[in-house]
């Protein structure tokens, strides 16, 4: 058997590149490990929450940009010492950390992603740190959007934090039911309470803080008034006013309520005449303060326009609503009642529905005639 001439040897002809492929790199890493758990060529002991994990220095830095700056600069006085101690992070995440490092592979699951998170964050392992919040992100629920959303905020994910607080204002009234919210500090509570983005009825914030309330009765009573004055009771619904809120054990026993209760029943009687933080409407809430231009004249003053349209005082948007129905006229009267406009001229009474704000409509009222000369007769 031959193997050619030597000049052909010599020009690299027979020379065959072999790989052994993954395998060979995934059997290393399991080597390694193994070595690590029974301490063998180990030069470094970790010492976590009460434990100590003998290492390899070379391995600890392949894989983690923290570790790479301890042991390749004079500055940190753990460059040569033979254990390092580390704090912030639990004995059972730096072990799920080291198989990760060393086999690169791990097992996340509800119980232990946050913390294999902080333990990542903290000794800077982007890899798993990316891998542990997309586990959380797919997992975003009404359960646990709250919490994520806290630790979201801690660690600056924002990705997380907005897929969270997208979920908490569209459907509040889903998280409420859920024991996370139940458990939430005062402070979160009223947080919650205050925000304008949520997009919920005034009705379900009130549940939300009574039932938040009632979980705990004793302990949080008195944080009765302060809960419902974020909220704007004078726009609640006369009949959950009276039949949930008036009628709830805690609210008829609290006195300082009394002021609170009180001006949401003198706004029902006198409407706008009654002005607070109270009786302004949610950003969120489908209602908005809005300026009506209603007829008049072109520059002219000869052309009647019917047209009629809204500025909304939030956004600085003017948008067209309902023309005037039948007529033009510049020449008329116009005034609001509990957040109806009423028009009248010459020969029409109008009444100019605004309620929703969203699709307005004219109601005439036939039966109703105004003179400008003898008085007329109103016919029923």
């Amino acid at each position: 058997m031959g193997f050619g001439t030597n000049s052909e040897l010599m020009d690299g002809r027979s020379k065959v590149s072999f790989c052994s492929g993954s395998c060979h790199a995934e059997h290393i890493l399991q080597v390694l490990n193994s070595y690590r758990r029974s301490g063998t060529f180990t030069d470094v002991v970790l010492q976590v929450d009460g434990c100590e994990f003998p290492c390899h220095r070379a391995t600890l830095c392949a894989s983690s940009l923290y570790f790479r700056s301890m042991f390749n600069s004079s500055g940190f006085q753990e460059n040569r010492q033979p254990a390092v101690k580390l704090q912030g992070i639990s004995s059972a995440a730096m072990d799920s950390l080291l198989d990760f490092m060393y086999e690169g592979r791990l097992k996340l699951d509800e119980e232990n992603v946050e913390s294999v998170f902080q333990a990542a964050d903290r000794l800077d392992v982007p890899v798993l740190s990316k891998a542990c919040v997309q586990f959380l992100q797919e997992r975003v629920s009404h359960s646990n959007c709250l919490g994520l959303m806290d630790f979201a905020s801690l660690y600056v994910l924002q990705p997380l934090q907005e897929q969270c607080q997208t979920l908490l204002y569209q459907d509040f009234q889903q998280v409420l039911r859920h024991d996370e919210f139940l458990g939430l500090p005062k402070a979160r509570v009223l947080e919650l309470l205050a925000c304008e983005r949520l997009q919920v009825t005034e009705e379900v914030l009130v549940t939300a803080a009574l039932r938040w309330v009632h979980h705990w009765p004793d302990e949080r009573k008195q944080d009765l008034r302060e809960l419902l004055e974020r909220l704007r009771l004078p726009l609640l619904d006369p009949a959950f006013f009276t039949g949930a809120l008036e009628a709830d054990e805690l609210v008829q026993e609290c006195a300082e309520l009394r002021p609170l209760l009180q001006e949401a029943r003198m706004y029902r009687v006198f409407g706008r005449e009654v002005q607070s933080e109270r009786t302004r409407p949610r950003r969120c809430s489908g209602w908005a303060e809005v300026i009506f231009v209603i007829g008049g004249c072109d520059k002219n003053g000869f052309s009647r326009l019917s047209f009629t349209e809204k500025l909304n005082v939030s956004s600085g948007e003017w948008t067209s609503a309902a023309a005037l129905p039948g007529y033009s006229k510049s020449e008329f009267a116009a005034c609001e009642l509990q957040n109806d406009i009423y028009v009248s001229g010459t020969y029409h009474l109008c009444m100019y529905q605004v309620s929703q704000i969203i699709l307005p409509i004219f109601c005439q009222n036939k039966n109703m005639r105004v003179g400008t000369g003898e008085s007329e007769e109103l016919k029923t």
